[in-house]
């Protein structure tokens, strides 16, 4: 198809931008096996204007994954590979002298696109790391005084790895809440990876997604109707006060240190208001806060050195909230 024309035709039509977003798993899968959480999770965040941590050990597909997606919904994506002696203005972009005028100018870094893929984000130093802040908050970047809007839509997909600690540099509580969702990426099932091997074997080329089949389906006019459908989907006082529950208990946890902000249950009500459009309704229910709770809140909350020791996860405090909060009816 070609989505340049079905975006003229149909901008603003929530049904049309529905039904393309649907369509991005399968195109997708084209490149990416088994990884269907983490894709609804990506297209979430473009719904909700946030940013998202990947999180999982090398190799198994996490920038494909990103690349994939800009493929599908036909954006600009840059990477960037994060290491020590990384600078700040080797991403956000610097001033260049230009001979010929005696001027100065601007010369954009990669975090000029719509999809940044932050490759291993904490191995750089927190000076690089608090570059992309500002870019994150306000989509903008500000170089000598002038602030310089970034291109819409924008989201940063950044990568880690959750094993090799030697090196790095984690990132600030303070950052961390800045990303709306964390979704880890695990490893293949043993059919999935089956499958990966097979696709590899017939000649499937990682760098060629082309040549994979994947095409653009959906478009940013798809992603504008989806947003303004999202912001209407309706919100019961019953449902507000669950989120607040839920996340007022993780502030009460005798395994935590650090619970939910009220910026982290914004957030949350802002992932379960997406996904429950994009299942298909225009109202919210409990079950929608559940399905985004775990994403939207691991990363939020810290834990007790004690508790860690005893094998309790961010993810096992968050399911036993979930278990012990009255849902409404």
């Amino acid at each position: 198809m070609d989505p340049t024309t079905d975006n003229a035709g149909h901008a603003g039509d929530p049904g049309t931008a529905r039904a393309s977003l649907e369509a991005l798993r399968a195109e997708i899968a084209k490149a990416v096996v088994g990884q269907d959480p983490a894709v609804t999770g990506l297209v979430v965040a473009l719904l909700c204007r946030g940013h998202v941590l990947l999180e999982g050990v090398p190799g198994v597909a996490k920038t494909l994954l990103v690349r994939a997606l800009a493929s599908a919904l036909e954006l600009d994506t840059k990477r960037v590979q994060f290491t020590p002696d990384l600078m700040p203005s080797d991403v956000t972009g610097s001033l260049v002298y230009d001979a010929r005028t005696a001027e100065f100018s601007f010369q954009p870094g990669p975090v000029f696109t719509n999809l940044l893929l932050a490759d291993e984000i904490n191995r750089t130093p927190p000076k690089t790391q608090a570059s992309l802040l500002e870019a994150m908050e306000e989509r903008q970047v500000t170089v000598d005084g002038i602030p310089r809007p970034l291109p819409e839509p924008f989201l940063v997909a950044a990568t880690q790895n959750p094993v090799e600690y030697e090196g790095t540099y984690p990132l600030p509580e303070a950052q961390l809440d800045r990303f709306l969702l964390k979704l880890t990426i695990p490893l293949p099932s043993r059919q999935d990876e089956i499958n990966v091997l097979t696709r590899h074997a017939e000649g499937f080329n990682p760098r060629d997604l082309r040549a994979a089949g994947v095409r653009p389906v959906a478009g940013p006019a798809d992603l504008e109707a989806a947003r303004a459908a999202v912001a209407k989907t309706a919100v019961s006082p019953e449902i507000t006060g669950y989120v607040v529950d839920v996340c007022r208990a993780t502030r009460e946890s005798p395994s935590l240190t650090l619970g939910v902000s009220p910026r982290g249950a914004t957030a949350l009500l802002a992932t379960a208001r997406a996904w429950a459009w994009l299942t298909g309704r225009d109202y919210v229910i409990p079950d929608d806060v559940k399905a985004l709770a775990l994403p939207t809140l691991r990363h939020r909350i810290q834990l007790r050195p004690e508790a860690e020791m005893e094998g309790v996860t961010a993810d096992s405090v968050i399911t036993a909230i979930l278990a012990h909060v009255p849902v409404p009816r």
